[in-house]
């Protein structure tokens, strides 16, 4: 059953991937409940993560199940075993899951996405630090950066401020709670050799206090893809995007400059946009638009333009 339902989605999707030139796509999310993972090709490395669940078996009959999982991935794709990472993804509370480590052993690969190329890490992290589901949005940003300050906040592993970098922005600030993922930023910047100290400034610190300094009617472009809810020890207080957004929505249009422009998105699945109190010229919901082949119906996240 598994072997089939991987046949058949596999040789789907890397079609329209070879049409589109797109190096790395999710093909299987949780397709079958007796086989529940999400499972991505990274230009010839394979991430798949078990979502936790009550499987009732014990641990050495899951570890060997989890193997012949693994060889029949290995099996549809002809490729081998050894390039298959697998993961056990459970829900954490807050982003700490995010940072941390799963082990010490680090595999990285740099894989290619429009004309130009991300480090990934395999093993350590709960993710791999490219988020597929945003590879149109990113685009976006790309197309529309030129000439302005770009703010990227919640920048994870940078990807959106290399896109801007690209992109021609006059400046980029990526802001993030983790010196890690903004280490691994700036070497996606030097990587893709975009980087300009000058131009380009890495933010250690808390997002939300962040934006009570930040320069008013500044930034042309703002990116924010905040946690669902974070409660980090790292923070005074937590923040629950539901509740909290447009709280931190106006403190983005603040910093926005006039006719400047919002990308915000979430992951939370039952989330709805308090449209009234947001005081912006255009609010348009791009969550359609904005997702790719490889996520349609199949994605929780939304994604919003505002405009100010």
């Amino acid at each position: 059953m598994f072997l089939n339902r991987l046949t058949k989605v596999y040789k789907h999707y890397s079609k329209i991937a070879r049409k589109q030139q797109v190096a790395c796509f999710r093909f299987y999310d949780h397709d079958l409940p007796e086989f529940p993972f999400a499972i991505d090709w990274y230009n010839g490395v394979v991430h798949a993560a078990e979502y936790k669940r009550r499987h009732g078996m014990e641990d050495d009959e899951h570890e060997i199940w989890l193997q012949q999982c693994r060889e029949t991935i290995a099996a549809v794709l002809e490729v081998t075993a050894d390039v298959i990472y697998m993961k056990i993804r459970q829900r954490k509370a807050g982003r700490q899951g995010q940072y941390e480590k799963f082990n010490e052993e680090k595999v990285e690969r740099i894989v290619p996405e429009g004309n130009l190329n991300f480090i990934i890490n395999l093993t350590d992290y709960l993710d791999t630090g490219l988020f597929l589901d945003h590879r149109i949005t990113r685009g976006l940003v790309r197309d529309e950066a030129e000439g302005l300050d770009v703010l990227n906040l919640f920048c994870y592993t940078g990807s959106f401020s290399v896109y801007a970098a690209q992109g021609k922005a006059r400046t980029v600030t990526s802001v993030d709670l983790s010196k890690t993922y903004l280490n691994w930023a700036k070497r996606n910047m030097q990587y893709n050799k975009v980087y300009d100290d000058e131009k380009h400034e890495f933010v250690h610190g808390d997002v939300i206090e962040w934006l009570d300094y930040m320069p008013s009617n500044k930034y042309g472009l703002i990116v924010c893809d905040p946690p669902t809810f974070s409660n980090s020890k790292r923070m005074d207080d937590n923040f629950d995007v539901q509740r909290d957004h447009v709280m931190l929505l106006k403190k983005l249009l603040k910093g926005c400059a006039e006719g400047g422009r919002i990308y915000f998105s979430n992951n939370y699945r039952d989330f709805v946009l308090d449209r009234d109190s947001i005081p912006a010229v255009i609010v348009k919901d791009i969550t359609g638009l904005t997702t790719p082949f490889d996520f349609q119906g199949k994605l929780n996240r939304k994604c919003y333009l505002i405009e100010k």
